[in-house]
């Protein structure tokens, strides 16, 4: 069947695109008659019955891999556009172009086939619903993506191999090049770049540490060199201000140890949060490595010191909560960190600090002992001050006699450090020296005539006479700064300090830092078993030093104390007293009954505070709006009634209206309800009388009315406005009148 035979009048009233792509950049800017050949494809639909009006060039894709549709903008809106009905032709060089991998070249196919979309390449036409042609596409589009799979394999193999016998050329760390054979990498040619390298692995085998690399380095004011990918002789270093990262990466790096390495990384593809598909390169572990050779090149260090080092490093991350640190000294207190272990378990002990300041040190074990009441107690914890003291006693005495070494080794490091930076300067001013008669060269060699080029090399020599100045200018000040070396004198001083070793240790200017880096130096671990039974409670340490040599101590400890807490029916009086009053008022009420705290005081409102955060009792909150028959307090009432507060407590006390206290002590409450309500009127009842009237009419006391009516006998209403203001009781009937 001719191609035109396929192609419709329908087909030619929707669009045709065009699809062009290429994989890569390279393949864009290299490969220009493919590109080419892809964009005559309009003639192509212009032949086959559409005009160019008709004709859609989608090019958006240029230089992005067909294996995924991921990222390809274009091919998206191809898809949309066939699953809307709106194409009727389909153009590409090959099936690879529109799709690498099945999975999208058949999504592709199942909507053309459903909205009659026609499918050309080079080789023909093809109708996606007509068998044949639907099985041509497949086989096209399994092939493309088989052509890819070989491409992969071919070259990772050839890369593999050549990776295998340390001859693959990457991008190589700072300090190290390529050089001519295959395989053989050699150091920087530019001193300054080894030296500052071979400084970086000196400082940190004295001080452990990263970070404390990366400050010194910051503190001596030194540059770090960056090197562009690909090194080629010729390239210049750039210098610029040293990042905690570099002197990471350069620490961790094995090339520095003379070993050859091929994947350490891994890509992996997953699908984020929104849907879409991301490739994350995750670091393998060193027995996952794909290619390590040994001994491949001269390095900075050996691979045991590479390795050591990365154990130090690992180490040294900050410990997460209740985890012991093993790695780089704290600045707390507690000399024993990442030294104590577990005389139980063998685990490594956890620092802890109380007190006001936090300034009293403790350990304890993460291992749980038995369990009481549920909750896993700890089967080892223990205050520190003490252990310190006594494991600090034992190190003054062992280190005595090498007390004098230490001492001059101490001042010998501190001018070789400094002769390291120092060094690390005049480099600094041997290259700005270079570069200055290099551009004082360039400058003299330009026609003077030609001031366009004369004036930019002029600038660029005063540049670098600026440059130099101020190398020189820092190198003078820090040989000025340079420690001389010790005279006699100050020899014999050392020697007197030396004797005196435990001033030095309790000096104000030696830091708690200090102190444990000088511990970690020669001893490898201090085990505490803890013993409270008996009438000596004791802690029993044991001291492991470097070589293998141990000492035993035994270290008293302070009994523990008893607990002390508020009695439970104090605790249950503040829990029913805290539902209806503040704390300064339940304060009052236990002092008024004579209550103390567990260490003797008075209760005020912030120690009823504490004591109810302590056991968890909420905190009293006023309502405004009393509900019926809500017990309120007297003030409350008066307020709801209309009253004077005076008035109600004269009823309480006269036992006219009846009212509960909690505790005694505790103020007077009234239920609000109402039979209250009607004891309290703004008018009396007609005929109601006076308290003078209604004795004359009862012909009884004062004092006997008012039993009557508090008895219920006879009954009363308090009016609480006009003239008529006052206690009100009904008139007698006829048999209740004496006369």
């Amino acid at each position: 069947m001719s191609e035109n035979s396929k192609v419709t009048a329908s087909h030619r009233h929707r669009a045709a695109i065009v699809y062009v792509r290429q994989s890569t950049l390279l393949q864009l800017e290299r490969n220009k008659e493919s590109t080419a050949r892809q964009y005559d494809l309009v003639q192509r639909a212009v032949a086959l019955g559409w005009s160019h009006a008709q004709v859609n060039v989608m090019d958006e894709d240029q230089g992005i891999s067909g294996a995924s549709a991921a990222g390809r903008s274009g091919f998206a809106e191809l898809a949309a556009q066939v699953g809307l009905g709106q194409v009727g032709i389909i153009l590409a060089l090959e099936v690879s172009r529109l799709a690498r991998n099945n999975a999208d070249w058949y999504r592709l196919l199942d909507l053309a086939a459903m909205t009659d979309t026609l499918v050309a390449d080079a080789d023909g036409v093809y109708h996606p619903r007509r068998f044949d042609d639907r099985l041509v596409l497949g086989m096209k589009g399994t092939m493309a993506e088989a052509e890819l799979h070989i491409l992969r394999a071919r070259l990772d193999g050839g890369v593999r191999n050549k990776a295998a016998r340390g001859e693959l050329r990457r991008g190589l760390p700072v300090g190290m090049v390529w050089g001519e054979t295959d395989g053989e990498i050699l150091f920087h040619p530019d001193e300054a770049v080894v030296g500052l390298i071979r400084t970086v692995f000196e400082r940190f085998t004295e001080c452990g540490s990263a970070r404390g690399v990366w400050l010194w380095l910051r503190e001596q004011g030194l540059k770090w060199p960056l090197q562009p990918t690909g090194y080629l002789h010729g390239t210049e270093i750039t210098w610029v201000e040293p990042t905690y990262h570099a002197v990471h990466n350069t620490l961790t790096h094995p090339a520095y140890a003379g070993a050859y390495v091929y994947g350490r990384t891994r890509f992996e593809r997953r699908l984020d949060t929104g849907g879409r598909l991301r490739t994350h390169r995750r670091v393998l572990p060193r027995d996952q490595w794909q290619v390590l050779i040994e001994d491949h090149h001269e390095g900075f260090i050996s691979w045991e010191e590479y390795l050591a080092n990365q154990d130090k490093i690992a180490s040294n991350t900050r410990p997460r909560r209740h985890e012991p640190g093993t790695g780089a000294v704290r600045e707390g207190c507690a000399l024993l960190q990442g030294l104590a272990v577990c005389g139980i378990c063998g685990r490594k002990l956890t620092v802890f600090y109380q007190g006001p300041a936090k300034a009293t040190p403790g350990y304890y074990c993460t291992g749980t002992g038995q369990l009481v009441d549920g909750r896993g107690t700890r089967h080892l914890q223990v205050g520190g001050q003490a252990i310190d003291t006594a494991v600090a006693a034992a190190f003054l005495v062992a280190l005595t006699p090498a007390a004098l070494d230490a001492c001059l080794q101490a001042a010998d490091q501190l001018e070789a450090g400094h002769d390291t930076a120092l060094e690390q300067y005049r480099r600094e001013v041997e290259r700005a020296r270079y570069d200055a008669s290099r551009a004082e060269r360039r400058y003299r060699a330009v026609d003077p005539d030609n001031r366009l080029v004369a004036r930019g090399l002029e600038a660029d020599w005063e540049k670098a006479l600026t440059t130099l100045a101020t190398a020189e200018t820092e190198l003078a000040r820090r040989e000025r700064r340079r420690p001389t070396a010790l005279t006699s004198a100050e020899r014999a001083t050392v020697l007197a300090l030396a004797g005196d070793l435990e001033t030095v240790w309790a000096a104000a200017t030696t830091t708690d830092k200090d102190r444990k880096q000088l511990l970690h130096t020669l001893i490898e671990d201090v085990t505490l078993t803890v013993h409270r039974d008996g009438s000596n409670p004791r802690a029993e340490v044991l001291m492991r030093w470097k070589g293998g040599a141990t000492s035993e101590l035994s270290v008293p400890i302070r009994r523990p104390q008893p607990k002390i807490r508020t009695s439970e029916d104090t605790v249950d009086l503040i829990r029913r007293l805290a539902v209806h009053y503040p704390d300064a008022q339940i304060a009052g009420i236990l002092n008024r009954q004579g209550r103390r705290t567990v260490r003797g005081l008075s209760y005020t409102a912030s120690r009823v505070q504490g004591t109810r955060h302590y056991w968890g009792i909420p905190c009293h909150t006023n309502s405004d709006k009393p509900q019926e028959g809500d017990l309120v307090t007297v003030a409350q009432a008066a307020a709801h009634l209309g009253l004077a507060p005076s008035t109600l407590h004269r009823w309480l006390n006269d036992g006219f209206i009846a009212g509960e206290q909690d505790t005694p002590g505790a103020p007077w409450r009234i239920r609000l309800g109402d039979d209250l309500r009607a004891l309290f009127v703004d008018d009396a009842p007609d005929g109601w009388l006076a308290m003078l009237e209604a004795t004359l009419a009862y012909g009884l006391s004062r004092q006997t009315l008012l039993q009557r009516v508090k008895h219920g006998e006879l009954k009363a209403v308090h009016v609480r406005t006009g003239r008529r203001k006052g206690l009100r009781i009904e008139p007698p009937t006829p048999q209740n009148s004496l006369f």
